[in-house]
């Protein structure tokens, strides 16, 4: 059993690994805190206190009843009781895709606990007119899954074979917590003079497997940070390495 933690009003489970400054690792859609424990292992290693945790809904941490829906504030407020919580802030935040938002927001609204900030992916398409058309097919994909399968097949659509059958076996489950981050990626109210005003130092990165929408999404929050390193090579370990020792 991993221990739990306050969330705003939910139980968080977390794995810590090593010890000196605190990073938090947030997961993305479809993921929990053990889909980030190869990252941990590896930013321990440059002589790190890592923190990841199982969003609301995902693997053993709770969630309202009914949970239909959230909001990166929402998902935001939760890191900001978990940091407290465990005496963990200032702290080096990095996140994956739906994680980012939370990092980015996190970042902006309560600046006091963030050191720090890794943007893997960010899906933060209001800055991008263009991923319309992406977004409906990635929505239409989804749809289809869930009429034929139901919502499990819905996870399973997604990940396209993209994560290992003990993963995708917890997601699955977690699937009402899926659901509910895809209703909420666009809730993030973030505007280019809040972008411009952060100080914290922050890398943006993407990979070879990042969609063209979220590299666009990725070059728009580069343009804009004032403190920002941009790199394509996707490697979150050793980018949140790389602020530890700045």
């Amino acid at each position: 059993m991993s221990p739990i933690a306050a969330g705003q009003g939910v139980d968080l489970a977390y794995e810590e690994y090593g010890s000196g400054p605190a990073v938090l690792l947030v997961h993305g859609l479809a993921g929990d805190r053990l889909t980030l424990a190869p990252v941990a292992r590896e930013v321990t290693d440059a002589g790190a206190r890592v923190i990841t945790y199982s969003r609301r809904g995902y693997d053993g941490s709770s969630a309202p009843e009914p949970y239909l829906g959230t909001t990166v504030a929402e998902q935001t407020a939760d890191a900001a009781a978990l940091l407290q919580g465990l005496d963990a802030a200032p702290a080096t935040v990095a996140g994956d895709g739906f994680g980012a938002l939370v990092a980015l927001d996190l970042l902006l609204r309560r600046g006091d606990l963030v050191r720090a900030a890794v943007l893997l992916d960010p899906p933060l398409y209001a800055l991008v007119p263009e991923a319309t058309r992406e977004l409906s097919d990635a929505y239409e994909l989804l749809r289809s899954a869930v009429t034929e399968g139901g919502p499990e097949a819905g996870v399973a659509a997604w990940l396209a074979g993209r994560a290992d059958d003990a993963t995708l076996a917890r997601v699955q489950a977690a699937h009402h917590a899926f659901f509910a981050d895809v209703a909420g990626l666009a809730t993030l109210p973030v505007t280019r003079r809040e972008l411009r005003a952060a100080t914290q130092p922050v890398t943006v990165l993407t990979g070879g497997g990042t969609s063209a929408a979220t590299i666009a999404a990725a070059d728009a929050i580069a343009e804009l940070l004032p403190n920002v390193t941009r790199s394509h090579d996707g490697d979150l370990a050793g980018a949140t390495a790389a602020l530890l020792g700045g």
